[in-house]
């Protein structure tokens, strides 16, 4: 049974020209979310390393990869997240 909603403000019946569901975000919204992802969790997995402990300083905390790529990488994912969103593609 096949059912017809009608709109308040004109009375004309509404929603029989939709013939297919509209989703706000694509597959290729999905895709660049997945790749963002992972350039958040690569950034994060640079910057994890040994630590000092009591005894002995550990100098490889201010390494570069651990202080400049590793933050630089998770920030640039954390921004391609948000384009990814907000990504519309061609029509």
């Amino acid at each position: 049974m096949k059912q017809n909603f009608i709109s308040k403000n004109t009375g004309e019946p509404i929603g029989e020209n939709i013939t297919k569901n509209y989703f706000p975000l694509t597959r290729t919204n999905f895709l660049l979310m997945a790749i963002s992802a992972l350039l958040i969790i690569v950034g994060f997995l640079l910057m994890l390393g040994g630590a000092n402990d009591s005894e002995t300083f550990n100098n490889d905390i201010f390494s570069t990869r651990r202080i400049v790529v590793g933050p630089t990488m998770a920030f640039i994912g954390f921004v391609a997240m948000a384009i990814s969103i907000i990504f519309k593609g061609k029509k």
